[in-house]
């Protein structure tokens, strides 16, 4: 508690940490609302939900080059700053073309603002490595992850909620207020130089096809050199099967197979145990980080998130599968607070937003890649149970893998450490 009091005196990452909270609640409030819309309006059509998550998973394939190099050339003040901004403007035309109703426009403005957040993320996450010590980084990644679930508690159920109240309109106009209101924190930061321009000054016109290409390169060779870096993030192509399939299961299987009539108030119900789930879990992650190795913590959150995972596919019972989703959203912050505190600790500084953007786009594109094959084979050819089976299977062989691997790699860094001071 001590430390998350100390890290919450610096009023600069008080203003980022409710900046990022405001702009995920601004990126989840009216595409939750617009899922439900879709799946109310063409109920006998489920691929169009999963449609939707492709428009929010896509974009990151299409920018990913750009936005590490960007975070790190660029001022990453004002890069999360704009996207806030410019999100809060698109949100603004979503809701002009709602009236025009015309959904190949729709999708496609939902591509172009996915594709703006995810600037937003790699420059918002170097700053904070800027600003705080390796001590803190746990202690940070703990409060991120508590940022998150009740982004989850809050963001999705007041997303439906907004639906049945304000209809869709009312939930994308709160979308924009959100990207509003955390633009505004952001701007009222003040940052070193050194944290927002790590690499020097430069303009978008700096930024050629020559010095792109080369400097995510560099990011690239950067973390295939370093082993450990890389078998972390090797995990996140599991990871992202498994936010794929998470982005529509829930709802899928309330609304055909466990609540078909209710599905939206369970659907609602389950968001606050998932949110509270994860809001408990981020807490017992904390504690457990400064008693547990890191990559303790992480195989065990990922073995038991897995195996409770394959539970809810096996259960007819909606109390039964709550349960097991509880289990869930208590240990996936185990795994997030364990890659949160280890990842800022082993990257430099200077290449952190390289690094988030090469680790998004293998993310998403497994995330992009597992959401177009629910859509596809979804349910002709596969049940809800199967998918839920695919998922849990790979957070457990993550874990498995993680086993078997990390302890390997962490003793080589620490033999390389040893003799790095040995040599001074």
């Amino acid at each position: 508690m001590n430390n998350i009091i100390g890290i919450f005196r610096n009023s600069n990452y008080t203003k980022l940490f409710f900046a990022t909270f405001t702009s995920q609640m601004g990126g989840t409030i009216g595409l939750t609302a617009f899922t439900f819309y879709l799946l109310d309006r063409f109920s006998s059509q489920p691929a169009y939900a999963t449609v939707t998550e492709l428009m929010f998973s896509l974009p990151t394939l299409a920018v990913f080059f750009l936005v590490g190099v960007f975070a790190d050339r660029l001022d990453r003040r004002k890069i999360a700053l704009y996207c806030d901004w410019i999100c809060a403007g698109l949100s603004l035309i979503f809701l002009l073309l709602l009236s025009v109703d015309i959904m190949p426009l729709i999708f496609g403005l939902l591509f172009i603002r996915s594709a703006i957040r995810n600037f937003f993320f790699p420059a918002e996450a170097a700053l904070v490595q800027g600003i705080l010590s390796s001590d803190d980084y746990t202690t940070a990644a703990g409060l991120n992850q508590m940022v998150s679930s009740l982004f989850m508690l809050f963001g999705s159920g007041m997303g439906v909620f907004c639906y049945w109240t304000f209809g869709i309109e009312g939930a994308i106009a709160i979308d924009m207020v959100c990207f509003i209101i955390s633009g505004f924190l952001i701007k009222s930061t003040q940052f070193t130089e050194e944290i927002r321009l790590p690499n020097g000054r430069h303009t978008l016109k700096d930024l050629n096809v020559s010095l792109v290409i080369k400097d995510f390169s560099s990011g690239f060779l950067y973390l295939i050199r370093n082993k450990l870096l890389l078998t972390l993030i090797s995990g996140f192509v599991l990871f992202g099967i498994v936010n794929g399939g998470f982005s529509v299961m829930q709802v899928f299987i309330l609304k055909y197979k466990l609540e078909p009539l209710d599905y939206e108030k369970y659907a609602v119900l389950l968001g606050i145990i998932f949110g509270l789930g994860v809001l408990i879990g981020s807490i017992i992650a904390s504690v457990l980080a400064k008693k547990l190795k890191l990559h303790h913590m992480l195989i065990i959150g990922l073995l038991i998130s897995g195996t409770a995972t394959i539970f809810g596919a096996l259960v007819n019972s909606t109390v039964l599968y709550m349960c097991g989703l509880g289990i869930v959203a208590l240990s996936l912050p185990l795994v997030n607070v364990s890659l949160g505190g280890w990842l800022p600790s082993i990257v430099d500084p200077k290449m952190m937003g390289r690094v988030q953007g090469c680790i998004n786009p293998v993310m998403m594109l497994s995330q992009s890649l597992t959401l177009f094959l629910i859509a596809v084979l979804y349910p002709s050819f596969v049940t809800i149970e199967m998918l839920y089976l695919i998922v849990g299977s790979c957070l457990v062989l993550v874990g498995f893998f993680y086993m078997m691997i990390l302890p390997k790699f962490i003793n080589q860094e620490h033999a390389q450490k040893k003799k790095e001071v040995v040599a001074l």
